[in-house]
């Protein structure tokens, strides 16, 4: 536009014209550039971050799994202590939906539809324990025992009613890509918290934006990750495939989250400095 107002010659305007139309090409390109991007990211990007961020990681594990654990052993030897911690009337209610078990499987409709509502529910409990982190990471360390608290009380109230079996049954599939996505995102939740207490000399926001690529990777991770497990939980877990089936699936889920946050991306991996 500049040439043509300038009265430019006509060859200039010809050249500057194409290349107009080169860098037009260039920007619908770059969308499957910036996917490959984002394939990478998560597939060596992720994993690193995990590895580089274990000791968080590591907390975040024992923070989510020893209130799972107490919840479980105390739900299941004490139904006061199970309503001290969650109302009696929710308790008795997700026992009476793993009553019947899913042998007769559930509706096609039924699990597209809670598609969206596991996808919902699973990224705001992350979420939560992700972003809270901002406050020192107080808001993370709550969300991440109380959300181990929770899920490991109904485990035992429900179990204790006799319908263990039919929850562990649903739960095995998508547990594995669920809980440690909530994990990691408890995990990635301390470390933001971590950085704006040992600042290392830089001001809190220098140290916050200095660990943000590996923050924004762990999120990524784990929001990928609640997504499988929502498509799990809509249409696998309440499928009436064989319990056998189901038990091994997610032996094998298991091995392949393990697998992949502790190998993926290692090739070139860039050391990391203390």
């Amino acid at each position: 536009m500049r040439a043509r107002q300038s009265d430019s010659a006509a060859d200039i305007v010809a050249y500057l014209d194409a290349l107009t139309a080169r860098a037009h090409n260039a920007l619908y390109a770059s969308r499957s550039y910036a996917l490959g991007q984002a394939l990478g990211a998560l597939g060596r990007g992720f994993p690193r971050a995990f590895r580089k961020h274990g000791r968080f990681m590591a907390v975040s594990a024992l923070m989510f799994v020893v209130p799972l654990l107490v919840g479980w052993l105390g739900a299941l030897h004490s139904p006061s202590f199970a309503a001290s911690v969650l109302p009696l009337k929710t308790l008795e209610d997700l026992s009476q939906a793993y009553s019947e078990g899913f042998a007769g499987g559930r509706s096609e409709q039924t699990d597209a539809a809670m598609t969206g509502f596991y996808v919902d529910n699973n990224v705001g409990i992350a979420f939560r324990c992700f972003a809270t982190g901002i406050l020192f990471g107080v808001g993370s360390a709550y969300y991440t025992l109380y959300n181990g608290l929770f899920i490991g009380t109904v485990f035992g109230f429900v179990q204790r009613a006799g319908h263990g079996r039919n929850l562990f049954t649903f739960v095995c599939g998508h547990s594995p890509f669920e809980l440690t996505a909530i994990v990691i995102a408890g995990g990635a939740g301390l470390c933001m918290g971590a950085a704006l207490i040992s600042t290392e000399g830089r001001t809190r926001l220098g140290s916050l934006r200095q660990r943000a690529p590996d923050l924004s990777l762990l999120a990524l991770g784990a929001a990928a990750m609640l997504c499988i497990a929502a498509l799990i939980e809509a249409f696998w877990s309440p499928s009436s495939l064989p319990e056998s089936v189901k038990f091994a699936f997610s032996a094998l889920a298991w091995l392949s989250v393990f697998g992949f946050l502790a190998f993926a991306g290692r090739a070139n991996e860039p050391r990391s400095t203390p």
